[in-house]
């Protein structure tokens, strides 16, 4: 508010100055002319300029200027000042309420629509400051630096630059004014500053001032004129205008010509603001007394100090010609197309003389015609018709303005004026300019601006309004800012695993006849963004390994994809903690992170681990990290590493079993029972059994799958009442591993009572023994008596650790070495994984029997998970055992 008190506050002094001004610049004149008269040599343009230098600021400034100050004159003209205001204060005072008024009012809308606006003069060198723009738009240099601003031109010719550090505006080249504006004042240069984050255009011009460095020239160093030595006093001649570059107040301002008693130089503008000379007769010719007349004409600018060019003007003084041609209109006005074919007639003139003679002879010509309008059209001095030597272009030049010149032969002219407008027609297709462009841009980002840029048609009308557009088909659009400025951003989010690259064609059509368009291609790479986690190829991995394998095999691999790129989709494998932290998985298993190999740090053992699973992570490199899983199960082949082991009869015991056999047994009778059993699975554990040596062979028997020692035929006498026999006990595994055992067999004359003498034979006892019954009883004593010692010995030391409880019930044996996992896994063994038996050997009554009670155990599940086979690790070495 305070700011906009001051701008009207600026604006009222302002006004009030500008009417003091052009109220008392007669009072000023007149002052002027009475210093002048003193030998003063004042200039009412010094007055009018520190007049005008009480200004209004850019915004709201301060009045700037003074009065002059000097000496004398000084007084005079504050003595005719007071005079002027003291001439206002009387009967004008309304209308002086009334202009003041209208200035308010003018200098209020002056105070506001600055903004933006420098200026400059010419030819200053480069690196010059022209203003600052922060100060001056009210903006903070950080500002500029932040928003990345630059100056952006309609030409794309870079005159300016920013000093985005210190806000200041410098030239990037020195400027021509009569380069760049020709004659057109004044001259401004629109520029554009742009600034991002957000998007913004400001509008500044750039005023350049003309300074006086171009002199007057003639285009001809010397002009002839002829006139008749009847030509009246006061006639007025037409001489050549000289052509000064320069604009304003250093333009070409007045013409002298050399002292002589004949001529004066009379100045003239023409309908297009040019000045150009005629020579105006003071005193009448005579041809006898001087034919030719010769001076020099001299063409003057306004500038300080004013530049000066001449021309040698020779008069020719003819006789008796006096009247002068006249045309048929004093203004010719015609319309041509601007795609004009070159030669084609634009207008004739026509022009008649009342002499007779040479002197009515009329030849046409251009008259203060420029270089441009000479260069394209001429006319014919014979007929007067004009047509056209150089092609039109409605965006230079849209119509041009010719004196055409009618000379008789005696010298004397007349003259009209020629307009020709120039018609546009739909020649320039639309241009586009590129601002900024952004390539690539990141996917999944929506609204993204991809590209800045502005369009232009340089015809005039409808075919100079444009319609721009992009393909319907892709995911972006095209949006305005400024006048003619374009944005092109997407229109949603982009994938880049569905698309990498776009290829956008940008159509800019005008609305002319025909159409003229014009298409710009830009290829947009999408950059790539971590969405995507790996996927394993499968959910689930089964892997296979034999048993005993070496460490560090590689058992299989898992693999796993990322449809991102570069880093995020670089995939790193890593071994997941398992749910059970009780299993080593760290010891059994490592995983290559970059393949995703898979390798077995230990030897694996089927009997003690058949199957374990874990999971396997994929993680990639992006930022945030993305990752999946997948459950690999690893089982384990069986290996025949077992041997087969023989349960019964135990073969470690002090001393041997003896099986005994009554002489009166049929054949197939079942003398007992090889139970064996093998630690491995499948046809590894398919036990096969063969009787390798017999004291009788013949006399007894094996089954193949069994094991069971049967009779094969019935006993004599002739055999020998001990027998030995060699069973050989044999897996199905490749190679196949087998394992012997040694039965020793007592043939007696009855079994279901200890052997003992008959009642009859008593009477014998006393009689001496034979030796060898006698050695014969006492070994079969002293080994049964060993026998069961061991087996107190053994039930002592069970119950002792077991409390006692686990034991009730069950049959004393003997304690040997038994494997730690006796497995079948088909079932198909001696001894099923499935079943827990009890043994039991009948000591009571003293025939070394044996029986197999039913299992005490139900089946179980063959499938068991790792944690299961760890627990049942530990067996129990007697023959109350677990076989799982």
């Amino acid at each position: 508010m305070v700011a906009l008190q001051d701008n009207i506050a600026g604006g009222e002094k302002n006004i009030l100055c500008w009417m003091m001004f052009w109220t008392l610049l007669p009072s000023a004149k007149r002052a002027l002319g009475r210093q002048k008269e003193q030998g003063f040599k004042w200039q009412t343009r010094s007055y009018s300029t520190r007049l005008k230098s009480l200004s209004l600021g850019r915004f709201g400034g301060h009045i700037r200027g003074t009065l002059p100050r000097s000496g004398k004159g000084e007084a005079i003209l504050q003595e005719d000042f007071g005079k002027g205001a003291m001439e206002i204060g009387g009967a004008g005072v309304l209308q002086i309420r009334q202009v003041l008024l209208f200035f308010v009012l003018l200098g209020m809308s002056q105070a506001g629509s600055d903004s933006g606006r420098f200026s400059v003069a010419e030819e200053m060198q480069s690196g010059s400051i022209v203003g600052n723009l922060a100060k001056d738009l009210g903006l903070e240099v950080g500002e500029l630096s932040f928003r990345g601003a630059r100056v952006v031109s309609n030409d794309n010719k870079q005159r300016l630059q920013l000093d985005i550090n210190t806000g200041d505006l410098l030239l990037s080249e020195a400027l021509d004014r009569e380069e760049l504006c020709g004659f057109t004042e004044p001259c401004v240069l629109h520029f554009q500053i742009l600034m991002k984050s957000p998007l913004q255009f400001l509008r500044i011009e750039l005023q350049v001032k003309d300074i006086n460095d171009n002199s007057p020239a003639f285009l001809e160093k010397e002009m002839l004129l002829e006139i008749p030595e009847n030509s009246p006093v006061g006639a007025v001649f037409l001489l050549e205008s000289a052509k000064d570059l320069d604009v304003g107040i250093n333009a070409l301002k007045n013409y002298t010509i050399s002292p002589n008693s004949h001529f004066h130089i009379k100045m003239r503008v023409n309908p297009d603001n040019r000045k150009y000379p005629e020579l105006v007769l003071d005193k009448a010719l005579d041809y006898e007394d001087q034919s030719e007349l010769s001076f020099i004409l001299t063409a003057l600018d306004g500038g300080s100090p004013p530049k000066s060019g001449s021309a040698l003007v020779r008069v020719l003084v003819v006789d008796i010609n006096d009247n002068s041609p006249e045309f048929e209109q004093p203004f010719y006005e015609v319309k041509i197309s601007e795609d004009s074919t070159l030669g084609s007639p634009v207008v004739t003139v026509s022009a008649w003389d009342l002499d007779s003679g040479k002197n009515g002879e009329i030849s046409y010509m251009f008259s203060h015609a420029s270089e441009d309008i000479r260069k394209t059209f001429e006319i014919n001095q014979k007929s007067g018709e004009v047509s056209l030597t150089s092609p039109l272009d409605f965006e230079t030049t849209e119509s041009y303005s010719i004196i055409i010149q009618a000379t008789d032969g005696g010298g004397l002219f007349g003259k009209s004026t020629l307009r020709i407008e120039v018609m546009d027609v739909n020649d320039n297709a639309p241009e586009v300019t590129v601002s900024s462009i952004t390539s690539p841009i990141p996917e999944n980002s929506p609204e993204t601006v991809v590209m800045v840029f502005s369009i232009r048609d340089r015809d005039s009308g409808e075919n100079g309004r444009m319609i721009c557009s992009v393909s319907e088909n892709l995911p972006f659009v095209l949006k305005s800012s400024v006048e003619n400025y374009y944005t092109l951003q997407t229109e949603r989010m982009l994938d880049r695993e569905s698309q990498a690259e776009y290829n956008i064609t940008i159509t800019v059509t005008d609305m002319g006849t025909p159409r003229l368009k014009t298409e710009h291609n830009i290829t947009v790479l999408v950059s790539d963004v971590n969405d995507n986690a790996p996927t394993f190829t499968q959910t689930s991995y089964t892997l296979w390994v034999r048993e005993n394998n070496s460490p560090a095999l590689h058992i299989g691999s898992v693999s796993a994809t990322d449809t991102d790129a570069g880093a995020n989709a670089q995939v790193t494998y890593s071994l997941l903690p398992p749910p059970d932290p009780l299993v080593p998985l760290a010891s059994l298993v490592s995983i290559n992170p970059d393949n995703g190999h898979l390798f077995a740090l230990t030897s694996l053992d089927y009997e003690a681990l058949r199957a374990f699973e874990f999971r396997v992570g994929a993680t990639d490199r992006g930022s945030p990290a993305l990752s999946s899983q997948a459950l690999v199960r690893v089982l384990v082949a069986d290996a025949n590493d077992n041997a087969p082991f023989v349960l019964y009869p135990l073969q470690n015991a002090s001393a041997p079993c003896t099986e005994l056999v009554p002489r009166a047994a049929e054949p197939g009778y079942l003398v007992t029972k090889v139970v064996a059993v093998d630690g491995d699975a499948g046809q590894n554990a398919w036990l096969s059994y063969q009787l390798l040596k017999a004291t009788e062979p013949g006399l007894f028997g094996v089954w193949a799958h069994n094991g069971e020692v049967r009779t094969a035929r019935l006993l004599s006498e002739r055999d020998a009442p001990k027998q030995r026999l060699v069973v050989l006990v044999k897996d199905n595994g490749e190679p196949p591993l087998s394992a012997s055992v040694t039965l020793h067999v007592l043939l007696v004359d009855g079994f279901s009572q200890p052997y003992l003498p008959a009642p009859e034979a008593e009477a014998a006892a006393a009689a001496p023994a034979d030796p060898l019954t006698v050695y014969l009883v006492v070994a079969l004593a002293s080994v049964s008596s060993l026998f069961l010692f061991s087996v107190l010995v053994f039930v002592a030391v069970r119950l002792c650790r077991r409390g006692g409880a686990a034991s009730a019930g069950r049959c004393p044996v003997a304690e040997g070495h038994f494997p730690g996992h006796l497995v079948d896994v088909s079932g198909t063994g001696t001894l099923s994984q499935s079943y827990q038996y009890e043994v039991c050997l009948m000591g009571g009554t003293g025939t070394n029997e044996f029986k197999f009670l039913k299992p005490i155990l139900p089946n179980l599940p063959t499938q068991r998970t790792g944690k299961e086979i760890e627990e049942n690790h530990t067996s129990y070495n007697s023959l109350g055992f677990n076989i799982q």
